[in-house]
C-alpha cells in the first residue's frame, strides 16, 4: 500500500465503524515508512499489519448494519422487497432499452471534460460564459483566459471536438455485463466475471478498487476476499457505475436486478460499495414502468439494508426535495458534508449517490435537467451524468430522448473492451433485447 492507501483504509475502516484507536500509531509509522522503503521486510509487515486490521473490533454504539453477503444483505432489506414487480408493456422495451443506453453515453459524455474540477471552478467557468446553470454540452472553443483562470484542460474530450462517444470506463463496464450475459447467462457467477475481466480488459483500464481486485485475481485471491484484501477503496463508486445493464436486462424485477449486481460488485467492494452497485441496477429495473423519478429511487433502496449508511444518504436528499429545498442548497449541502478535496470523499459511493439522486428527483423527469443537475453537482461528474441519463433514459425511451444530447454520439460507442472497440450503440441495444427475449436475462421461473 502507498502513503495515500493506507490513510484512505485508515478513514474506511473508521466509515465501517472498526475501532482503531489501537492501531493508530502503526498506521502513523507505516505511513512514514513506505515513503522511503520498499523492501521486502517492510511488504512483510504490511502484510502482516493488514490481517490485524481485518480482526479490528467495532466501536460501540455504532448505529449501522452493513451485510456484504447477498443473504444478509436480502434479510436486512424492508419487509416485502422481494416481492416487488414492475408492470409494463413489453412492446415498449426495445425504445426504453435504447433509450437507457444513450442517456448512458449522453450523460458520461455530459460530465467526462469537467471530471476532477473542483465546484468553485466548474461553476465559476459557467457563469463567466453565461451558461449557469448548466443547460448544454461543455465545450472547448471559449476564451482562453476563461480556460486558464479555471484549469479547464482544452484536451479532454469536449462536444466540439468528439465525433462519437469517446471510451470511459462508465461504458466499458455497462459493455463488460453484456458480454458476460452473453457468455455465461443468468447464471453468470462473481468467479464468470473476475475471469473475463483477466481474459478481455487490460490492467491499465482499470481503477482503484478495480485494479486492487485485479491484482488480487492474479494473486489467485479470489472473490468475495478479492474485494477487501489490500484493498482501501471497497466502498468507492467503481461498483456503482458497472451494473446499469443488470437492470436492462430484469425490466420489472428489481431484487432480480440487484442479485446480479451483487455477483458483479461484490468481487471488487463491500458494504455500502455493494449497495450502490444493486440500488442503480434495482432503479433501472424499476424505471420502464414509472414516470416518477422518486418512485424509481425508492424502489431501489428497496433492495438494500435498512440500517446502511447509503440508505441514510439518500433518504436524507428525499427529505430535502419533499421540504421543498431549491437545487443549489440541496447540492451545497451535499458538498458542506463531503470534501471534493479528500478523494475518499470525492469517489465515494454515497456522496455520488446522492448527487445522481439530485440529479434525478430535481430534474424532474425531463432528460437534460437530470444529467446537467446531477453533473453541476461535481465530484464524480461523468459517473454520475451517466447514472442520471441511464435511468431516464430507461423511463422515457429513445423516441423522447432530444436529439440535442443523442444526435451527437452519431450512434457510435467506443470501448476498451475486447471485441467491442468501436460499436453502434443501436447494436448494444437491440443484443440487450435478443438476450431478454431469450430467457437468459428475464426471470423465467
Amino acid at each position: 500500500m502507498t502513503k495515500d492507501e493506507l490513510k484512505y483504509e485508515k478513514q474506511q475502516l473508521i466509515d465501517e465503524g472498526k475501532d482503531v484507536s489501537g492501531v493508530a500509531k502503526e498506521f502513523d509509522e507505516l505511513m512514514e515508512q513506505v515513503e522511503r522503503d520498499d523492501s521486502t521486510e517492510l511488504r512483510t509487515r504490511m502484510l502482516s499489519f493488514l490481517d490485524k486490521l481485518s480482526a479490528l473490533p467495532m466501536r460501540d454504539g455504532y448505529p449501522y448494519h452493513e451485510p456484504s453477503d447477498l443473504e444478509g444483505i436480502r434479510r436486512s432489506r424492508p419487509a416485502g422487497a422481494g416481492e416487488i414487480r414492475m408492470k409494463f408493456d413489453d412492446k415498449m422495451l426495445p425504445d426504453r432499452i435504447l433509450g437507457a443506453w444513450l442517456g448512458r453515453c449522453s450523460g458520461c459524455l455530459l460530465g467526462k471534460p469537467v471530471e476532477g474540477i473542483r465546484s468553485e471552478d466548474m461553476w465559476g467557468y459557467l457563469k463567466d460564459l453565461n451558461k449557469y446553470p448548466l443547460r448544454e454540452y461543455f465545450r472547448s472553443d471559449v476564451p482562453e483566459e476563461i480556460t486558464k483562470k479555471y484549469k479547464i484542460d482544452r484536451t479532454r474530450p469536449f462536444i466540439n471536438n468528439v465525433t462519437h462517444m469517446v471510451e470511459d470506463d462508465d461504458l466499458n463496464y455497462t459493455v463488460t455485463a453484456l458480454a458476460v450475459m452473453k457468455k455465461h447467462g443468468r447464471d453468470f457467477t462473481p468467479a464468470n466475471v473476475a475471469d473475463f475481466w483477466m481474459d478481455n480488459i487490460p490492467v491499465n483500464h482499470t481503477c482503484t478498487a478495480e485494479k486492487i481486485a485485479y491484482r488480487n485475481f492474479c494473486n489467485l485471491i479470489k472473490p468475495p476476499l478479492s474485494a477487501s484484501f489490500a484493498n482501501p477503496y471497497r466502498e468507492w463508486i467503481g461498483a456503482q457505475i458497472r451494473t446499469d445493464f443488470y437492470g436492462y436486462i430484469a425490466p420489472g424485477n428489481p431484487e432480480l436486478a440487484a442479485e446480479f449486481a451483487f455477483r458483479d460488485a461484490c468481487i471488487s467492494h463491500t458494504k455500502n460499495g455493494i449497495y450502490g452497485a444493486m440500488w442503480v441496477a434495482a432503479m433501472l429495473s424499476a424505471a420502464p414502468g414509472e414516470d416518477n423519478p422518486g418512485r424509481v429511487i425508492e424502489i431501489g433502496l428497496t433492495q438494500i439494508p435498512v440500517q446502511s449508511r447509503f440508505r441514510e444518504g439518500i433518504t436524507r436528499v428525499i427529505g430535502w426535495h419533499k421540504e421543498g429545498l431549491g437545487f443549489e442548497e440541496a447540492i451545497l449541502r451535499i458538498h458542506r458534508a463531503w470534501d471534493e478535496k479528500q478523494l475518499h470523499h470525492w469517489c465515494h459511493t454515497i456522496s455520488n449517490a446522492q448527487l445522481v439522486t439530485v440529479g434525478l428527483l430535481w430534474g424532474e423527469g425531463d432528460f437534460e435537467k437530470s444529467v446537467c443537475r446531477a453533473v453541476q453537482g461535481c465530484l464524480d461528474t461523468d459517473c454520475n451524468g451517466a447514472t442520471a441519463g441511464s435511468v431516464v433514459g430507461m423511463m422515457l425511451g429513445a423516441g423522447k430522448l432530444p436529439g440535442k444530447w443523442t444526435g451527437p454520439l452519431n450512434d457510435t460507442l467506443e470501448t476498451g473492451l475486447t471485441g467491442y472497440t468501436r460499436v453502434k450503440v443501436s447494436q448494444l441495444a437491440e443484443e440487450t433485447h435478443r438476450l431478454l427475449e431469450s430467457g437468459r436475462g428475464r426471470n423465467v421461473t
